[in-house]
C-alpha cells in the first residue's frame, strides 16, 4: 500500500499576498455574528463555515482536525485534550447504558480502568479478549454489544491487530470497530484497512516532543458532528477542548512526522536486529520471527517501517529497574514514560503505563515483571548508542 506523506500534512493556510506560512492562532474563546439569525442557525447545527466557541471549534483547532483527517484518511476529525478524552469520548458517544464491548485484553493502563472500571458507572459490560485470535472476537459478540475496540499495534506487548479481519468481523454484526493507533501514524491507516473510527494519544509521535497533551477522534463527518452536537454530543457536553496554542505546535510538528516515523524505525530495527543477536529476549514487530511480522507486512505503509516501539524482557523487575538505571547514568535516554520523544524513552510496563492492570492479568496476558518497553529516539548514530547499551548490559550482568 503506497502512502503519500504530502497528502497527509496538506493543510491550506492562507493564498493572498499577506499570508503567514503558519495559520494564525485565534486566540479566542467566543466569536461574533453577522446576526442573531445566523448565531440560532450555528447553536441549531444549520449553518455551516461559522465559530461559535471555542469549546465546539477554534480555527486553528479546526486546521489541526483537518489535517488529521487526512493524516488517517477520514472524512473529519476532532482535536481533544488528551488521548484519553479522545478515547473516552468515542466509547460514550457509541455505547449507552446496557451496551457491551469487545476489547483487546492487551491495551494501555488507562484505557484498560476505563473499560474495566469506569463502564460500570454506566452499566456497561465489557468482555476483554486476545484480539489476535479471531474466533473469541467472534464468541465474545452478543446482542448488545456495540463495539470492537483494539489497538492497531498493542501496548505494551506490540501485538499486531489483523484490522480488515476485525472489521469484517464487526461488520457482519452491525458494530463498529475503533481502533488506537497512538503506536503507528503513518505505519499503518486504519480507516483504509476497515476501522470505522481512529483514536490517538497526539501527546506521542505525532507530536512528538514530550511538551504537551492532546488527542484525536478520526471518523466519518456524520460520527464528528454527533461527537460536538450542542444537544447530544459527548465531546461538546464534557468539554475536552485543546488549547489552540497547543494546536498550533501540534500542526508545525506534524509536518515532520513522516520523517521522524522513518528514522524510529530504522533505529529500532537495527537495535532489535543487534540486541536479538546477543541472545536477549527482544519483542519488535520488525523481526521475521515476531508472530504478527508477516501480518503487519500485509497492512503497513512500508516505507516508514515497523515503528519506533520494541520491548525487552529481563524476566526480573529487579534486573529490569537496574539497567534502566544505568542506561540513563550514561545519557542514552529516560527513565520516563510516554513515546515518541527524540530521545529513547524506556519504563518497566508491568509498574508503570500497565500498572493498573491486575498482577493475574498481567501474568494471563503473558507481561513479565521485567518487561523493559523502549521508545527509541531519533539519534543519528544509533551504533554509539548500541555500544552504550552493551556497556550496561555487562555491567548489570544481563550479558
Amino acid at each position: 500500500m503506497k502512502f503519500d506523506p504530502a497528502r497527509a500534512i496538506n493543510t491550506l493556510t492562507s493564498q493572498d499576498h499577506f499570508g503567514g506560512v503558519n495559520p494564525s492562532i485565534t486566540d479566542s474563546s467566543t466569536f461574533t455574528f453577522s446576526g442573531a439569525k445566523v448565531m440560532l442557525d450555528v447553536f441549531e447545527g444549520t449553518q455551516e463555515g461559522c465559530f461559535l466557541y471555542s469549546r465546539h471549534w477554534n480555527p486553528m483547532n479546526r486546521y489541526l482536525s483537518d489535517a488529521l483527517a487526512a493524516l488517517e484518511d477520514t472524512e473529519s476529525a476532532w482535536v481533544t485534550a488528551s488521548g484519553m478524552a479522545a478515547i473516552t469520548n468515542a466509547v460514550l458517544q457509541i455505547c449507552d447504558t446496557g451496551d457491551h464491548i469487545v476489547c483487546s485484553r492487551t491495551i494501555y493502563g488507562g484505557t484498560f480502568a476505563f473499560m474495566t472500571t469506569y463502564l460500570r458507572k454506566f452499566k456497561i459490560d465489557v468482555t476483554l479478549v486476545d484480539t489476535t485470535d479471531l474466533e473469541s472476537v467472534r464468541h465474545a459478540i452478543r446482542p448488545n454489544t456495540k463495539m470492537v475496540y483494539t489497538e492497531a499495534i498493542t501496548n505494551p506487548l506490540l501485538q499486531v491487530s489483523d484490522i480488515p479481519a476485525l472489521a469484517e468481523i464487526a461488520h457482519a454484526k452491525g458494530l463498529l470497530l475503533v481502533v488506537d493507533n497512538t503506536f503507528s501514524p503513518m505505519m499503518l491507516s486504519p480507516a483504509k484497512l476497515g476501522a470505522d473510527v481512529v483514536v490517538h494519544s497526539l501527546t506521542k509521535f505525532i507530536n512528538g516532543s514530550s511538551d504537551c497533551i492532546a488527542g484525536a477522534i478520526c471518523a466519518s463527518k456524520a460520527f464528528v458532528e454527533s461527537l460536538i452536537d450542542v444537544h447530544s454530543g459527548t465531546s461538546m457536553l464534557l468539554g475536552p477542548a485543546l488549547d489552540p496554542v497547543r494546536s498550533a505546535s501540534i500542526l508545525k510538528n506534524i509536518h515532520t512526522l513522516h520523517l521522524r516515523m522513518k528514522q524510529h524505525s530504522r533505529n529500532a530495527l537495527f537495535m532489535a536486529q543487534n540486541l536479538k543477536e546477543m541472545g536477549l529476549i527482544i519483542t519488535y514487530p520488525g523481526l521475521p520471527e515476531h508472530p504478527g511480522h508477516e501480518l503487519l507486512k500485509s497492512m503497513m505503509n512500508e516505507e516508514f517501517g515497523f515503528g519506533g516501539m520494541m520491548s525487552i524482557d529481563l524476566k526480573t523487575t529487579d534486573k529490569a529497574w537496574s539497567f534502566m538505571e544505568s542506561l540513563q547514568r550514561k545519557h542514552v535516554g529516560y527513565l520516563a514514560v510516554s513515546l515518541g520523544f527524540y530521545k529513547t524513552l524506556f519504563s518497566n510496563s508491568g509498574n508503570s503505563t500497565s500498572s493498573e492492570l491486575p498482577a493475574e492479568t498481567q501474568a494471563e496476558m503473558g507481561l513479565s515483571p521485567g518487561l523493559v518497553r523502549f521508545s527509541i529516539g531519533l539519534d543519528n548514530d544509533i551504533e554509539h548508542t548500541l555500544e552504550l547499551f552493551k556497556e550496561s548490559l555487562r555491567e548489570e550482568g544481563i550479558l
